[in-house]
């Protein structure tokens, strides 16, 4: 089940847009995955901003999915979501950046 995002105009500029990711790639909500970037995070409203960022970057989000239920505390689940993204740029400082200060799992992958 694929969730659809509107069409991002994004308000953001492209300097606030990186800086942004470069953050999510530190924390290991982001990685990159051969030419496209993974975003997964526990909030829809995180996914709109990375949709802001990606369109800010001249890029496209792809597809946005709910993938997983995952427990925070004892008593409650909330829906994983994973957002698959391309930023049409070979080598874009971010690919170089996620090399240099990422991660290849993400911080919700069982396997990290």
């Amino acid at each position: 089940m694929s969730i659809q995002l509107e069409s991002v105009e994004s308000k953001m500029l492209p300097p606030q847009a990186e800086k942004k990711m470069r953050c999510w790639i530190r924390s290991r909500h982001l990685i990159c995955s051969g030419n496209f970037f993974i975003f997964e995070t526990v909030e829809y409203t995180t996914i709109e901003r990375f949709s802001e960022c990606v369109a800010s970057l001249g890029g496209t989000v792809i597809s946005v999915d709910p993938i997983n239920k995952i427990w925070m505390g004892d008593h409650r689940q909330v829906i994983l979501y994973q957002a698959k993204a391309s930023l049409h740029t070979p080598h874009h400082t971010l690919k170089q950046y996620w090399i240099k200060s990422g991660s290849t799992y993400t911080k919700f992958d069982e396997r990290a």
